[in-house]
């Protein structure tokens, strides 16, 4: 599994956040767990306010998750998902913001049986190693047309970034 190497500019999210342990009531790809039911709300919150968010970059959608200094003893990170945006203006009450700081990015496309657990293996376990980089404590999921959904992992394909530092930075 070879990634695309990008240098990516400042990526401003607006979305819906989730801390703790999001596998604890169920783990894998399910709407049973927390992330699952973080998407179950931040989708018909975005269908019936997306003429309030301003200034939306594309269409897709993101799946950050965030170590904090915490998460290797607790095993807790942050899970925000949401939209990018341009421009932060007269957004519903309800929405949080993250940006997402410029920086080099290793761009795995994962496809059909690898999406629920083998590439963590291969991108963390196999291609960073050899890769001569160290990754940033955060990572995110790039969701557009190619996802199918749950009940069509099989056909779907996503893209997975991975924030790359040198060893010696």
């Amino acid at each position: 599994m070879e990634p695309k190497i990008i240098d990516s500019p400042a990526i401003t999210l607006v979305g819906f956040s989730f801390y703790g342990d999001p596998l604890r009531l169920s783990a894998g790809w399910t709407e049973e767990n927390e992330v699952g039911r973080l998407w179950s709300r931040f989708m018909p919150f975005f269908q019936a306010n997306q003429e309030h968010i301003q200034h939306l970059n594309e269409d897709a959608a993101y799946e950050a998750h965030i170590e904090h200094p915490e998460t290797a003893e607790t095993g807790q990170y942050e899970v925000f998902l949401g939209v990018a945006v341009e421009q932060v203006e007269n957004l519903p009450l309800e929405l949080l913001i993250k940006v997402l700081p410029p920086t080099k990015y290793a761009v795995f496309t994962i496809s059909g049986a690898l999406l629920p657990e083998e590439w963590a293996l291969e991108v963390y376990g196999e291609w960073l190693p050899q890769s001569g980089y160290e990754a940033k404590p955060y990572m995110f999921w790039r969701y557009d047309e190619r996802y199918k959904g749950l009940d069509h992992l099989a056909d779907s394909e996503l893209e997975v970034y991975v924030p790359l530092e040198s060893p010696h930075e």
